[in-house]
């Protein structure tokens, strides 16, 4: 670059940068403001692209309530724009003009409203122009707004008028792209930062003089419209020559005007593309270096005590602005600082989430306490979102009650490969946990959240230890949640047996002795529960067992869950190095996981009680049919340790041969009561023991 031009850059930098409010507080979504104008402007192209249903304008703006409607913003600069082509002044005057007006935001949005505000006169210029061989109403208004009927003398012209557009849409979205980048600049070295700024600080300069131009030329399409030339007295053959002539003379300098201007409109895109390609190279320079040293810097993030999550959550989501996230419920914007010192669960899925069922339950899992936040981030397993995936994000974001990310697609490609390759997302659903100090406290606590709920808060892998030392096996940990009925029964203490099996013959005689035993007045709570991987012929028994009457049944999607619970115990324990609880608890879950569909089981519990049997169809059958045998004891002992010693009594033929004894001293009534043995719980047998004291 020559020495005179290198300085009259620089001071034309100078210049422009004195034009630009530091503090530029003034948020947009610069992106979706962006992909409306793109959407207008290829109105006239040969291919338009269409904008989502759910678009909507008032998600550009960003910033609080005081701050003006990006709406307004635009309408004033596009009637700035407007008034300065006509007013004669010079175009340099009129350019800052216009860069003092976008002053307070930044560089991109700078371009953007621009555009936008561009695009305001020439859509209307283009929808009038179209519609106007069908439409009346158009019709008049290109009359008012003097619009030529026909474009055919004006092609060259907006050729380069298109191509000119075209590349200023490339380069806006280009410094849109960098400028999203913005909270990741300290990355990049001084000088390649100083430098991409310049370049910047020209580009959006030359934009808005290009846009002007532009406008100009919309604005002078009203002289380029043949005017109709009355001449009353002249006759008829002098008329004609005249018009001959004048239509000749008007033509050649409509095509001589064009052809100088669309020359201006090329040489304006011959700059702008110059632009383009420099900022590029420095830009992709910026972005490597971003993208190496981010993952360099969130391998210790997530490692180091921080006072608050900010930081952590600004490395993964505040590219473009604050307010990445949106309340799903509301559609309100959230910014990174409402989550502040909060527990917050990023829950990493596919774009479709969860099977619909399994959504309602997650749902009930996490939104019964104001302890943490839910935050849905759904990442595809290849970097391009399609429009059926952006269908899908948008029809669960705007109905679950978590928080999600506002627009997915945008997330840096980067934070995408830390969260596959650091912590392990493939295509089953994660729940990574970052506490309030910005630390991963659990890379996966998805299983947590399905057994334990709100219970396993703050959700560490500590935690998770806790509460598998206190877990034991019992009917609350086999349906918690699952079901209301079920839980209203744990919470009541009821004798509970949950019962399953794919043949209907033995569901009938199962449910036969059943009922024998609750009109003995014996209180006894039964459920069906299918099989492992039911299938159509569940569904039947299900409704049959309904028909019937013959006992409680969970619906199918409950029955999926209680063995989708019953998996996820499994996996969960697996993980676990301790605990004999454990161990007894893996035993249980995998005798009814490796249970014959088409054999009946059974477990029989009483709301929180350990003392808990599972029973395969033989053993159940086997202590049902002695029910005679040990009703009595049901009302001293309790259902499940009277039937347990009936089944014992079977097995071995004898009683109890425990060395277990215990003297208790005489008192009035004391034959009359129960004592159950230390070792089997079984009713211990009576002597009377005489001591002399002399």
């Amino acid at each position: 670059m020559p020495p005179s031009t290198r300085d009259a850059d620089e001071f034309l930098i100078k210049e422009i940068v004195l034009t630009h409010d530091q503090d530029d507080r003034c948020e947009l979504d610069s992106e979706l403001l962006l992909s409306l104008v793109e959407a207008t402007l290829s109105c006239s192209a040969e291919k338009a692209i269409v904008l989502d249903q759910e678009f909507n304008i008032t998600d550009i703006d960003l910033s609080s309530s005081d701050q003006e409607p990006t709406s307004r913003v635009i309408y004033k600069i596009s009637y700035e724009m407007l008034a300065r082509c006509s007013d004669g002044e010079n175009l340099h005057t009129n350019t800052m003009a216009i860069l003092e007006k976008l002053g307070r935001y930044r560089w991109g949005a700078k371009m953007v409203l621009a555009l936008a505000s561009f695009t305001c006169s020439f859509g209307v210029f283009w929808l009038i122009l179209q519609l106007q061989s069908e439409n009346a109403l158009a019709v008049s208004l290109a009359i008012v707004k003097r619009i030529p009927t026909t474009i055919t003398l004006l092609k060259p012209k907006f050729k380069a008028l298109n191509v000119l557009v075209r590349t200023m849409l490339k380069l806006a979205r280009f410094v849109t792209c960098y400028e999203s980048m913005s909270l990741k600049h300290e990355l990049v070295d001084d000088q390649d930062r100083s430098i991409t700024k310049s370049k910047i600080y020209l580009a959006t300069y030359w934009m808005c003089r290009s846009i002007l131009v532009c406008s100009s030329q919309i604005a002078d399409l009203r002289n380029s419209s043949i005017e109709q030339v009355h001449v009353l007295s002249a006759p008829l053959l002098v008329l004609f020559l005249v018009s001959v002539l004048f239509f000749l003379s008007f033509m050649s300098l409509v095509r001589y005007r064009t052809v100088v201007a669309a020359w201006g409109l090329y040489s304006l895109g011959n700059k702008l593309n110059s632009f383009y390609n420099d900022l590029g190279e420095c830009i992709d320079k910026c972005q490597q270096k971003i993208e190496t040293r981010l993952y360099e810097n969130m391998l210790h993030m997530f490692k180091e005590k921080e006072a608050d999550n900010q930081k952590a959550l600004r490395a993964l989501f505040a590219w473009e602005n604050e307010f990445p996230f949106k309340n799903s419920s509301s559609r309100e914007k959230i910014g990174i600082l409402e989550l502040k010192s909060k527990t917050v669960l990023l829950l990493i899925t596919k774009p479709d989430l969860l099977p619909v069922d399994k959504v309602f339950f997650l749902v009930q899992q996490t939104t019964s306490s104001e302890s943490f936040v839910v935050l849905w981030v759904p990442i595809l397993s290849l970097n391009e979102w399609s429009s059926a995936d952006k269908s899908s994000f948008e029809f669960f974001s705007n109905r679950v009650p978590w928080l999600s990310v506002r627009r997915p697609w945008t997330l840096n490609s980067t934070v995408m490969n830390f969260i596959r390759q650091e912590w392990n997302f493939e295509a089953e659903p994660i729940i990574v946990v970052l506490n309030e100090n910005g630390l991963v406290a659990n890379t996966n606590a998805m299983d947590m959240v399905w057994i334990w709920g709100p219970k396993a808060f703050p959700f560490s892998t500590l935690r998770e230890r806790e509460l598998w030392n206190e877990a034991n096996w019992t009917v609350d940990l086999m349906i918690n949640g699952i079901s209301p009925l079920l839980s209203e029964w744990v919470q009541q203490a009821r004798n509970i047996c949950i019962y399953g099996s794919e043949n209907i013959g033995w569901i009938r005689k199962f449910n036969q002795k059943i009922k024998k035993i609750r009109t003995s007045g014996i209180e006894l709570e039964v459920v069906y529960a299918g099989c492992k991987n039911p299938s159509k012929n569940v569904r039947n028994i299900i409704h049959t067992i309904d028909q019937e009457d013959l006992s409680n049944s969970m619906t199918f999607s409950t029955v999926n869950f209680f063995w989708f619970r019953l998996e996820t115990l499994k996996r969960s324990i697996g993980y676990q190095n301790q605990s004999t609880n454990c161990d007894e608890i893996a035993a249980r879950v995998r005798e009814l996981l490796e249970m014959d569909s088409k054999e009946g089981w059974s477990v029989i519990g009483r709301g929180g009680s350990t003392d808990v049997l599972n029973l395969d169809q033989e053993l159940l059958d086997q202590g049902l049919e002695a029910f005679h045998l040990w009703r009595g004891n049901a009302a001293e002992t309790g259902l499940v340790r009277a039937l347990r010693t009936a089944l014992e009594a079977h097995v071995d033929g004898e009683r109890c041969r425990h060395e277990h004894d215990e003297v208790v001293a005489y008192e009035e009534g004391l034959v009359e009561k129960t004592k159950i043995c230390g070792s089997c719980k079984t009713p211990m047998e009576k002597f009377v023991l005489y001591k002399c004291d002399a």
